[in-house]
């Protein structure tokens, strides 16, 4: 199996809602940041081939749906659909994705699963080969959205999806469509039934897997936010989050499993090591995967 980093259309977001009530003064030794206040953040996606005998692609980033206004309003920086180039560089279509699992529906994390904007065409749905894997606790989210988040849905794409006849709701720790390839992990301190998909290592010590994958969507969206205190003004839950995180590292980090970040700017994946304090941090870290073979 090989794994390749893909990129999608990029953002620039206020630095402090990105880092939740951590002061300026700390937050911004960790990135730069801009005369707005705005960091750079990627939307990389992960997509693995054969995962399971399948072309699965983990997440499908912000795309290019929205139309300029709000194109502007979520820093957005490109007008076309980064992923579906960034695939064609790895060798694939989006028609070739067997499986996309979701690990929530954010804009910023499941808008490329739509077309670019085109004004007056209404939402179109890519990948037609695909099964679209979503937690079942986060698909009631969606389908109901809470006022502090309903912002961050695409009011649309509940009912593509459903439509399409190829939808999966996860209520477990595996998938029909994957079976034991991938482990999800699951979570609620960002939102309700956040998924965490570990590509499962071949590795095993004591029937325990070691040496994968994990897929940390936004319970850790890059290297700053390994460290355990930090969390962003988007979670729902800051304290929930926290706690979640720690034995979330502390398992990644017993079993030797790899940490794959989608908004880290300059990081697509690294190890997680811990210090004599208790402080988790990234390291070994690696800026893209390029057909990277996972032993």
């Amino acid at each position: 199996m090989k794994l390749w980093s893909v990129l999608g259309n990029s953002q620039k977001l206020d630095g402090g809602a990105m880092f939740g009530n951590a002061p300026r003064a700390l937050w911004e030794r960790w990135v730069a940041v801009d005369a707005q206040n705005r960091i750079d953040l990627a939307c990389r996606a992960l997509l693995a081939s054969p995962l399971n005998g399948k072309t699965v692609l983990f997440e499908t980033g912000i795309g290019a749906f929205f139309p300029p206004q709000l194109r502007e309003r979520y820093g957005v920086l490109e007008t076309r659909h980064v992923l579906l180039e960034s695939l064609v560089q790895a060798g694939f279509q989006h028609e070739d994705i067997d499986v996309v699992v979701l690990s929530h529906l954010h804009f910023d994390h499941a808008g490329g699963l739509l077309a670019p904007w085109v004004d007056g065409r209404a939402p179109e749905l890519l990948f037609p080969n695909a099964t679209f894997v979503i937690g079942k606790a986060h698909w009631q989210r969606a389908l109901h959205p809470h006022p502090r988040d309903r912002a961050s849905f695409i009011p649309e794409l509940p009912a593509l999806l459903q439509a399409s006849g190829r939808l999966e709701l996860v209520d477990g720790d595996y998938s029909q469509a994957l079976g034991q390839a991938v482990r999800f992990h699951h979570s609620d301190g960002h939102t309700p039934g956040l998924m965490l998909a570990e590509i499962v290592g071949a590795q095993r010590d004591d029937g325990v897997a070691q040496g994968g994958v994990v897929f940390c969507a936004d319970l850790i969206p890059g290297r700053p936010w390994v460290h355990v205190p930090i969390t962003m003004g988007y979670d729902r839950c800051a304290e929930t989050l926290i706690d979640e995180k720690r034995a979330f590292l502390q398992d990644m980090q017993a079993r030797n499993v790899q940490l794959f970040f989608t908004h880290d700017a300059a990081c697509a994946m690294a190890q997680v090591v811990c210090d004599d304090k208790g402080r988790f941090a990234a390291a070994h870290e690696q800026a893209e995967l390029l057909g990277w073979e996972l032993g």
